[in-house]
C-alpha cells in the first residue's frame, strides 16, 4: 500500500498530464474516493493563486475510478481579484469518471460575521467503539482508525439519523494539510450504513466540502472527530450533512453528501 502523500506528490503542476492510479486502495471495484478528490484537489491546486484560500470542493463521482493510467485535466474558468474557479476532469478510456469544482476566495473586510459554530459532544476517542477486524472492510480502510462515539456501527440495524466518531491516519504522520484531509474526511462510511442489518455496497455520487478558516496546525495521526447528520434518504439515495472538528473542538469543515446505497 503505498503512503497517501507519496501518491499525492508525483502529481505535476502540469494542467494537462498522465499519472498511473496505484493499487491497495481498492473500495470495492473502485479506488477510494477520498483519493481521488485528493488528487484532483492536489492538480486544481496548481492553477490556484498563492493567497487565495480554498473555500469549497465539489466532487462528481461520474464512474467508478480505477487503478491504472489516468489523463487529469485542469482549466481556469475564471480568475478574478477575490475569487478563482477552477475545474478538474480525471479521465480513463477516454470518458470522464471524476470531475471537480474548486473554489477558491482571499478574504475581505465584511460587516456580516456569524462564527457561533456547531460544537462537538465532549467525549474522548478511546470511549468510542473501533471497526472490528474483518474481511468486508474496504481495502483502503487500512490506512485509517476509527471510533464510533455516534450512532452505531455500519449494518448493526441502528436507526440514528447521526453517525460519527473520531478517525486518522494509522501510520502516517506529518501536518495535515487539504489532500491529506479529504482522504481523512471521506474515510468515514456513508451515514445511512448504520440503518442496514446486512452488508450491501454504498458510495458517494456527488461530495462538497466548505472551508471556513484554514486548517490547524495538527498531525494527520492525530484524531478529528467527525459526525454526520442524514438530512433524508429513500429510493436508494441518501442526502448527508457533517461537521468536522479538530482536537481543540474548533469546526475545520462542513461536508455534504449525495450516496446511493444498493439495499
Amino acid at each position: 500500500m503505498e503512503a497517501f502523500d507519496q501518491i499525492l506528490q508525483r502529481i505535476t503542476p502540469e494542467a494537462t498530464q498522465t499519472v498511473q492510479l496505484p493499487e491497495g486502495w481498492g473500495q470495492g471495484r473502485a479506488l477510494f474516493g477520498g483519493l481521488t478528490a485528493a488528487i484532483a484537489w492536489r492538480h486544481g491546486q496548481a492553477g490556484a493563486a498563492a493567497d487565495q484560500q480554498l473555500r469549497a470542493m465539489t466532487v462528481s463521482f461520474v464512474a467508478p475510478v480505477l487503478a491504472g493510467e489516468a489523463q487529469l485535466q485542469r482549466r481556469i474558468l475564471r480568475q478574478g481579484k477575490n475569487v478563482t474557479q477552477i475545474a478538474v476532469e480525471i479521465q480513463q478510456a477516454s470518458e470522464v469518471v471524476l470531475a471537480a469544482l474548486l473554489t477558491y476566495g482571499s478574504a475581505r473586510d465584511s460587516k456580516v460575521r456569524v462564527t457561533d459554530t456547531p460544537e462537538p459532544t465532549s467525549v474522548a476517542p478511546d470511549s468510542g467503539q473501533p471497526f472490528p477486524p474483518t474481511k468486508f472492510l474496504p481495502e483502503f480502510a487500512r490506512a485509517f482508525d476509527y471510533s464510533v462515539t455516534v450512532g452505531g456501527l455500519p449494518f448493526s440495524g441502528n436507526k440514528s439519523r447521526e453517525f460519527g466518531g473520531f478517525m486518522r491516519f494509522r501510520d502516517l504522520s506529518q501536518p495535515i494539510d487539504i489532500g491529506t484531509f479529504l482522504g481523512l474526511v471521506d474515510a468515514w462510511p456513508p451515514a445511512v450504513l448504520p440503518h442496514l442489518t446486512e452488508l450491501a455496497p454504498a458510495s458517494s455520487l456527488t461530495w462538497t466540502i466548505e472551508f471556513p478558516s484554514h486548517l490547524p496546525q495538527q498531525l494527520t495521526n492525530e484524531w478529528w472527530h467527525y459526525v454526520a447528520t442524514i438530512d433524508y434518504a429513500a429510493d436508494g439515495y441518501g442526502h448527508t450533512h457533517a461537521h468536522i472538528w479538530d482536537r481543540k473542538g474548533q469546526l475545520v469543515a462542513i461536508s455534504r453528501q449525495t450516496v446511493t446505497v444498493f439495499a
